[in-house]
This record gives structure tokens, C-alpha cells and sequence, in this order.
């Protein structure tokens, strides 16, 4: 399986944003890329940066979101069905009067297999999150694509170990990440060693998608890496620029991975109930 990790800016121009987004997703499968991924809110500012009563792009936040299927996702599907190509992006849904932090999932053929949303809902500096999204309400999926089982941990989940394990025992083999981080949020390396240590209790690759770019109060780092079952970072994109980071998978690691030989394996769930139900 060979991925492609499409690490862009996103200035206030969505229509832009989005063409360039089209043209990255193009370049990708034209250079051999069998799934491609976004990160989060691509194609569009960061909106909770702001507080929610403070932003001032719509008299309300919800304003700002769209339905899922729509204009966006029916443009990526096209490419999709053209290329050939496996797509996930995250976009601001609008479903009724709820919004979510969502990621659609396309397969080869064009067809919207599901939606990913994004179930812990944070709060604090320049990441007001729970004013704009509702968590979401679609659990952990796991997708039957062309090229392989994918899940997907949008940002913030991706630090639960329980989001992880249940992607990985719902037979996931890679388990892409869409992620808004921004430069001096974290010790240097440690999500890089976060999602290294989940790949190997898991026995999947991770691969997380990074935006990039200065924008209202944050500047976003880029830094876009991938990790083999091993635990191993396999591909890393640089700090500060656009780039599209292709990583090539070899599926039958994740079969032979320590975690899919032993530790599912071994695991005891019928104690895990008592110990987790604990607040």
C-alpha cells in the first residue's frame, strides 16, 4: 500500500484552499499514491482558535459547516472514482442543527463508505472546540477499502488508548490521523512517540496528517509522520511547508507485529470492564 499524507496552509480563500487541495489529491495519485489523507479542517481557517461568541466569519458557528455528502465530498469522489484512489478528509459537518469534526472516507470507486467523527471534544488556549463541535456519534469504524482496513482518530482522540485498541480490534491496519498541531504545543517528539508506542501495542501503522501554517493566533507545524507496527517512524515530512509525504506499507507487518502475536492475544477483556467503567 503505498500512502500519501497531504500536508497544506489553509488561509482564508476556502475556494483556494480547496483548489489547491483538488490539485495535491491529482499529484498524488498521479505519482502512484493508492490512499490519500487530509488533515484536519483542510480547507478551511482553524476555526476554534476563537472562541466560539468571538469568531466573526458567521452570526453563528454552525453557519460555517456543511452537510456531508456535499459539494466538497462529491469533488474528492470524482477524483477518487478517476484515479482509483482511497481519499479521507475532515471537513466542519453540519448534520440538522448538530455539527461534528468529521472525516468522510471515499473508496476507489467514488463511493462515500462512512463518516468518522470525532468523539472527545476538547477545550483550552487557541483549541476551543467544544463551542463548535458536538462529539461525535458514530464510534470507532473501521473501513473495507480496496488496498486494506483502515480506521480513522481524528486529532484529539488519537490520546485515548481506548480509540486506538478499538480501531486495532475492529481489525484495522492503518489507522490514519487528521490532526491540527500547532508549533510549541508539545515537548519536542512527543507525539511523534505517542502514536509510535500505539502502532506497536496495536500492531498497526499510524499515519498522521498535520496542517501547516501561520494563521490567527496559531501557527500549525506540519511535521507529518508515519509509524510501522514495529513502533518505528518509516517517513516524516519537514516543519513549516506545503508537501505531500508519501510512505509505502507492506500489510503483512501488521499480521507479524508483536501486538497480533501476543498481545491481543493475550489480552483479558472480561476484566477490563470494572477497571474502565471507574470516573
Amino acid at each position: 500500500m503505498k500512502i500519501a499524507l497531504i500536508q497544506q496552509h489553509a488561509g482564508p480563500d476556502q475556494a483556494e484552499n480547496l483548489q489547491r487541495g483538488l490539485e495535491a489529491a491529482r499529484a498524488a495519485a498521479a505519482a502512484g499514491a493508492e490512499i490519500l489523507c487530509f488533515a484536519e479542517l483542510a480547507f478551511t481557517p482553524f476555526y476554534p482558535q476563537i472562541p466560539a461568541h468571538l469568531q466573526t466569519w458567521a452570526a453563528q458557528v454552525h453557519e460555517l459547516a456543511e452537510t456531508i455528502p456535499g459539494p466538497t465530498t462529491a469533488a474528492f469522489q470524482s477524483i477518487a472514482s478517476e484515479y482509483g484512489v482511497v481519499i479521507i478528509l475532515n471537513l466542519y459537518e453540519k448534520d440538522g442543527a448538530r455539527a461534528f469534526d468529521t472525516s468522510p472516507v471515499i473508496d476507489a470507486d467514488g463511493t462515500l463508505l462512512g463518516l468518522t467523527r470525532m468523539v472527545h471534544i476538547t477545550e483550552y488556549a487557541a483549541f476551543h472546540e467544544q463551542g463548535y463541535y458536538d462529539p461525535g456519534d458514530c464510534g470507532a469504524p473501521v473501513y473495507q477499502t480496496r488496498f486494506g482496513k483502515i480506521g480513522v482518530s481524528i486529532c484529539y482522540d488519537r490520546h485515548f488508548p481506548e480509540y486506538m485498541r478499538a480501531l486495532s480490534l475492529a481489525g484495522a491496519e492503518v489507522i490514519f490521523v487528521p490532526q491540527a498541531g500547532a508549533v510549541g504545543e508539545w515537548p519536542d517528539g512527543l507525539y511523534e512517540a505517542e502514536l509510535q508506542v500505539a502502532a506497536f501495542q496495536n500492531g498497526v501503522f499510524t499515519a498522521l496528517c498535520n496542517r501547516v501554517g501561520k494563521e490567527e493566533r496559531l501557527t500549525f507545524a506540519g511535521e507529518s509522520f508515519v509509524c510501522n507496527p514495529s513502533g518505528c517512524v518509516i517517513a516524516r515530512a519537514g516543519t513549516g511547508n506545503d508537501e505531500t509525504l508519501f510512505a509505502d506499507l507492506t500489510l503483512a507487518e501488521v499480521a507479524e507485529s508483536h501486538a497480533r502475536q501476543l498481545f491481543l492475544r493475550d489480552r483479558r477483556p472480561e476484566l477490563y470492564a470494572d477497571w474502565l467503567s471507574q470516573t
